[in-house]
């Protein structure tokens, strides 16, 4: 159910806190990444999406539970997990660097390919909050492939249409 984007966002802060000040690389992505690139909130969100290096989920795990998140993982997951506090749903998706800058999520079938370029630093703000985004460019392609579940289907498509009006 979605919550308060108030709430999410105050969740969003502290977490972007808490990783930059720790010196760990994290990438929002997903609806609330097509809201910071938009600069407005397009729609209610169920969670947070943010990417991470699998190598730094030792750390970020001590972390958030430091910070009162729960370890809450689904009974399906693969390449990722994901943490809850006061309702609000964190996601992580894990990642490992390929041999030629390209990004990969591992899976238990191996490695799915994320994106074929470096991630970006691109910084965007939305209402007061600073976060660190998946750049434009690789959150377009991520959005025009509208995954199998209609639900998040129509969530893919009202987010690539937003995203297609935005330039850079």
């Amino acid at each position: 159910m979605p919550l308060s984007p108030r709430l999410q966002l105050s969740a969003l802060a502290e977490t972007n806190e808490l990783l930059t000040r720790s010196g760990i690389d994290y990438w929002l992505f997903g609806g609330w990444a097509v809201d910071f690139h938009a600069g407005s909130i397009t729609r209610s969100h169920d969670d947070i999406d943010i990417a991470v290096w699998l190598d730094d989920h030792d750390r970020i795990a001590r972390l958030l539970s430091a910070e009162g998140w729960n370890h809450a993982p689904e009974p399906d997951e693969d390449g990722g997990t994901g943490y809850e506090r006061d309702a609000v749903r964190l996601e992580l998706t894990f990642l490992v660097p390929g041999d030629g800058g390209e990004v990969y999520i591992p899976l238990r079938t191996g490695r799915a390919l994320w994106s074929d370029e470096p991630m970006s630093n691109d910084l965007a703000e939305l209402s007061g909050v600073r976060a660190r985004v998946l750049g434009l460019a690789a959150l377009k392609r991520g959005k025009s492939c509208s995954r199998d579940d209609p639900a998040e289907a129509a969530k893919d498509r009202a987010d690539f249409a937003t995203l297609s009006r935005l330039t850079g």
